[in-house]
């Protein structure tokens, strides 16, 4: 087939054939991949700072409009090309989880280890790739306090899945801040084998993780103080195919459970539906920012760090019951009855049945529609005679 290349007005390359021109929307893939595959061989060269926009352009072999076509800026495709690294990851071909909270604690910190750069490593490699993510984080209060929640989601899950570990005749107990410990000595060890290489003994590293296992934190889950009012309702829920940033695979949003619309800022309100909601229920927490351009790649970039080393370090049936849902689009909170979100959004829906049975907003909404008894019946506005309609569920308040 003969085949015709071209750059158009808006410097994207398109290409025309017997079989007919590319549709823009597949331009635009094509051109994503590309801008991404010469931003991660500028930024492994050059590193963050010393990489220009223009050089990655040249190296797509595409204009600069055709890269910011794309990507907002240059930190935004720096947080892309880390997050599209993170989540093709080669796995090892076969893990050895632990069956323990100490095991799994090891083997998670083994794994996080072996990703860090070596001090014989060349200085610009696929390895140090990460080098410039602190400082880009530290630089902006915008990426500040996203990331420090996005690690609180991630102490959230790796506390979770510890707790799913513990002997069967051992009382229950809260892990996140063992799992808050772990991930602050591992990051503490990734910015120090950066900035001194050869100083950090990875050994010594994952000697101190395991044993953080055994201590006793004082780590007690209370219940919220601010609970949102819960709202009886009775909407439709059909909501969009979406990808489980834990799991890898497509998350079943049809069944009972609870889904979670959460902001940039309040990620660790999750916790609050995974606390109140029944064994063996759902629940899912949907990502959502008023900045998904530069904001959405980081989320996708913590989480999928934190899934590698889950899944090389836990078995699946440990892995923590807290769906997690990227919502770059905003097309599942739209389902959910949120059509407008930002970093603050806070809103729960109760699902059953393929219906939205109850809503909740505001600090507590995630604890407030978790409470709400998986039994409940659904409601309408007016009852058969036309007159206001109400059930106990018009009156539930947890």
């Amino acid at each position: 087939m003969v085949t015709v290349s071209w750059t158009g007005t808006d410097g994207n390359a398109g290409t025309r054939g017997t079989m007919g021109r590319l549709t823009r929307a597949q331009t635009q893939e094509r051109n994503r991949v590309r801008v991404l595959a010469a931003a991660r061989e500028e930024f492994a060269e050059r590193g963050f700072r010393h990489a220009k926009i223009d050089a990655i352009a040249e190296r797509a072999e595409l204009t600069r409009g055709a890269v910011y076509s794309n990507f907002p800026g240059k930190r935004a495709l720096y947080f892309a090309v880390l997050a599209d690294a993170a989540e093709h990851a080669p796995q090892p071909p076969h893990p050895e989880p632990g069956h323990t909270a100490r095991d799994a604690l090891a083997a998670f910190a083994r794994a996080w280890m072996t990703r860090l750069p070596l001090a014989t490593d060349p200085w610009y490699d696929s390895a140090r790739l990460g080098m410039d993510l602190m400082p880009e984080i530290l630089a902006d209060e915008r990426t500040r306090r996203p990331f420090a929640q996005l690690m609180r989601l991630n102490a959230i899950l790796l506390g979770l899945a510890l707790e799913r570990l513990r002997p069967p005749r051992e009382p229950a107990r809260r892990m996140v801040r063992v799992a808050e410990a772990a991930l602050t000595t591992l990051h503490g060890a990734g910015q120090l084998a950066a900035a001194a290489p050869g100083f950090v003994e990875p050994f010594n590293v994952v000697s101190a993780c395991t044993q953080l296992a055994g201590l006793d934190l004082g780590d007690r889950w209370l219940t919220p103080s601010i609970v949102a009012p819960t709202r009886p309702a009775d909407d439709p829920w059909s909501p969009p195919p979406a990808t489980d940033m834990i799991h890898g695979g497509p998350v079943r949003l049809d069944g009972d459970g609870v889904v979670a619309v959460l902001g940039l800022h309040r990620l660790s309100a999750a916790e609050e539906a995974v606390r109140a909601e029944p064994p063996g229920a759902g629940v899912t927490a949907v990502i959502v920012t008023g900045d998904p351009g530069e904001l959405a790649p980081l989320a996708r970039l913590v989480v999928a760090d934190l899934r590698s080393c889950l899944r090389q370090s836990f078995p699946p049936s440990a892995w923590p019951r807290l769906n997690v849902v990227c919502d770059e689009t905003g097309s599942l909170a739209a389902a959910a009855g949120v059509p407008a979100v930002s970093d603050a959004t806070e809103t729960a829906v109760r699902v059953r049945a393929s219906r939205i049975v109850a809503r909740a907003e505001g600090f507590g909404a995630c604890h407030a529609a978790a409470a709400v008894p998986p039994d409940m019946p659904s409601t309408r506005p007016e009852d058969a005679s036309g007159r206001p309609g109400g059930t106990a569920a018009d009156r539930w308040s947890p």
